[in-house]
């Protein structure tokens, strides 16, 4: 089977979420017997290794105009050959006569609108409805995004659950850790919050919560790690809190290694990637009792409702009260994280494609 992806979102300065996924699908698909031609409009990223495979640079204009054009007018015309057109995110391609096949994260553009930009909602909006109209397949994240779908008129046939996953490296000695978590001048000890800094990730009652939580621990901080997204978020520049901003993979996974525990205080997540992550690495997670969150954490995590300072606070500090407790979510996230491998996401993409495929030959 030979699949064109789009891996525009590659190109973009804050890969972000979505950017893990497509490195996954080009890490996964190939292993599981599937032919990729990438594309995308602009010349790959020069970093970038290992290169797209049968890569086809779609020139100018570039994002965002590109995707303008595709919303509004389904042109210009993508120019690979391929059994599907796979999209990746909502910046959906036309694909004319060829299946295509469309990967929605989360509806969050639809549940909370007033934490996005106008335009955010407008450009997701539009390509939620091409992928209703146009899409053989459609790929959840995860059960709760593929309901939401459901919810919103899609039909159930339609959409398919292909779980995200992620590769763990291994665990560098302690001094080599200690000395990545050293470099970003954060101190033991410390809770941590990974994603983008936005109005949806709940970080205003993470914050709040934390300041409460200091009157008991005064050396304890915050440490808030990813790109500033859209709008602002309040009580984040209060003291005990470090904004680190982006930073990469191997600090990334030295600062999960160490933290004391990670919190994920979302309204609303399609799946919740950073909870994975934790787990993966041993590191006790506290998440939202919200949305997808639950279906990712299962019962290796304390699962708080969004929003509720006070039921944050008393989390917080009964779990760093409580090394016994840590140690056992430690031991049950590492478990739980390894149900979630990208052969087996790998496997429900490809038939996804055998289900998109039948679709459009009977169409």
């Amino acid at each position: 089977m030979k699949v064109a992806l789009h891996v525009g979102q590659l190109f973009q300065r804050v890969p972000g979420g979505i950017g893990r996924y497509v490195d996954g699908l080009l890490d996964a698909l190939p292993d599981a017997g599937v032919e990729l031609v990438t594309f995308a409009a602009g010349s790959p990223p020069p970093d970038r290794q290992p290169p797209f495979p049968q890569f086809v640079d779609l020139g100018r204009p570039h994002a965002p105009w590109r995707y303008e054009l595709w919303h509004r007018l389904r042109r210009p015309p993508i120019p690979v050959q391929a059994d599907m057109i796979h999209a990746p995110s909502l910046a959906v391609p036309p694909a004319r006569d060829t299946p295509l096949v469309v990967t929605v994260h989360d509806l969050a553009f639809l549940r909370h609108p007033e934490v996005f930009t106008r335009r955010g909602v407008e450009f997701h909006r539009r390509g939620l409805a091409i992928a209703h109209r146009e899409a053989a397949a459609v790929i959840a994240i995860s059960e709760f995004t593929r309901d939401e779908l459901i919810s919103s008129g899609f039909e159930p046939e339609r959409v398919h659950v292909a779980p995200l996953a992620i590769i763990v490296s291994p665990e560098e000695p302690d001094d080599a850790v200690d000395a990545r978590v050293a470099a970003t001048g954060v101190e033991a000890p410390y809770v941590l919050s990974v994603g983008t800094i936005e109005p949806r990730k709940g970080l205003d009652t993470l914050a709040a919560a934390v300041a409460i939580v200091r009157r008991s621990h005064p050396d304890l901080t915050l440490v808030l790690a990813g790109p500033t997204g859209w709008l602002s978020v309040p009580g984040l520049d209060g003291p005990g809190v470090r904004r680190l901003g982006r930073v990469d993979e191997a600090t990334l996974d030295a600062l999960y290694r160490r933290a004391e525990l990670c919190a994920l205080p979302s309204r609303y997540e399609g799946f919740g990637l950073p909870a994975l992550e934790a787990m993966a690495r041993g590191c006790p997670v506290i998440a939202s009792d919200a949305t997808a969150l639950p279906e990712i954490v299962g019962d290796a995590g304390m699962l708080v409702p969004p929003g509720d300072i006070s039921g944050w606070t008393t989390a917080l500090s009964e779990l760093l009260g409580d090394e016994a407790a840590r140690r056992d979510l430690a031991t049950r996230g590492r478990r739980r994280a390894s149900d979630f491998t990208w052969a087996a996401s790998a496997e429900a993409h490809l038939r996804a494609y055998a289900a998109a495929g039948a679709r459009a030959a009977r169409s």
